[in-house]
């Protein structure tokens, strides 16, 4: 009998035993793309977040307050094909999509690990 996989979901909540939450299936998924996604690797601007491993991450803050036009939504999806294939290749992107409301840039992600597929939003704000 195979198991799923499961593992901690990121950002880090609790269950209702009082213990880190964990996943499976679609929602791991999210979880692992998430944590590549929104942590801030080492950029021509900046020095990374992780001080042991400065170079993990996507970048994404590159792409506040841009335009929001084709070649922001071509550089979105870039930068998240890149980072997926760096830190985890057996992930693939099925679709980026840069959507604004107001002031604020969401990006839509599809991705796909084997036969599990999830869509969720990625944040990146803008500031004032």
């Amino acid at each position: 009998m195979s198991r799923a996989p499961q593992h901690l979901l990121v950002p880090f909540r609790r269950d209702r035993k009082r213990d880190f939450a964990t996943g499976t299936g679609a929602e791991l998924l999210a979880s692992k793309v998430r944590q590549v996604l929104l942590t801030e690797g080492a950029t021509p601007h900046s020095t990374g977040e992780l001080p042991w491993r400065t170079s993990f991450g996507a970048g994404l803050s590159r792409l506040r307050h841009q335009r929001n036009d084709t070649v922001l939504a071509e550089l979105a999806r870039v930068y998240v094909r890149d980072a997926l294939a760096r830190w985890l290749p057996g992930v693939q992107l099925v679709q980026v999509r840069v959507e604004q409301d107001a002031a604020a840039l969401t990006l839509r992600v599809r991705v796909r690990e084997g036969d599990t597929t999830a869509d969720f939003d990625v944040p990146l704000q803008r500031g004032p």
